[in-house]
């Protein structure tokens, strides 16, 4: 339980000093499939921002999830009428413990729709991942979500 907890504490750490900076430009809310649980962002500009999530895995065993992604925003694959609704990839790292601790690199790939009108954004994302400890195994993670900005 220490060893997890150990992992909680370093992630609202992390997550402390990269959304410090950016007042107005901070989500929160919710992400919902592989992993499922509680999801942050912070912009910082128009097309990059860092992603986070602290979750739970529903895979076969179940294990806390972790994870941080570096995104880049691509604003002209898709035309809207206000033109606000990015495409984005990016690269990030994963953490999952239960009984062993599992670490590999995330590859985000999604659509991000944010509202215009009231500070909310939603999003879907496909997440190729490579495990690297304890064994290199390729794993493949989604989801949608919404988040509130402050």
């Amino acid at each position: 339980m220490a060893k997890k907890l150990k992992y909680v504490v370093l992630f609202f750490l992390f997550c402390n000093v990269v959304f410090a900076n950016t007042p107005g430009r901070i989500g929160l809310g919710i992400i919902l499939g592989e992993p499922t649980g509680i999801s942050f962002k912070t912009w910082q500009s128009d097309e990059i921002a860092y992603d986070a999530a602290l979750a739970w895995s529903l895979g076969k065993d179940g294990k806390v999830h972790v994870h941080v992604d570096y995104l880049i925003h691509n604003y002209k694959l898709i035309r809207t009428i206000n033109s606000n609704t990015p495409v984005y990839y990016g690269i990030g790292g994963r953490i999952k413990t239960k009984d062993e601790t599992a670490l590999g690199v995330r590859i985000p790939l999604g659509i991000n729709f944010k509202s215009r009108k009231i500070p909310i954004d939603v999003f879907i994302e496909i997440v190729p991942t490579l495990n690297l400890i304890p064994e290199t195994v390729f794993d493949l993670e989604g989801g949608i979500g919404v988040r509130y900005y402050f």
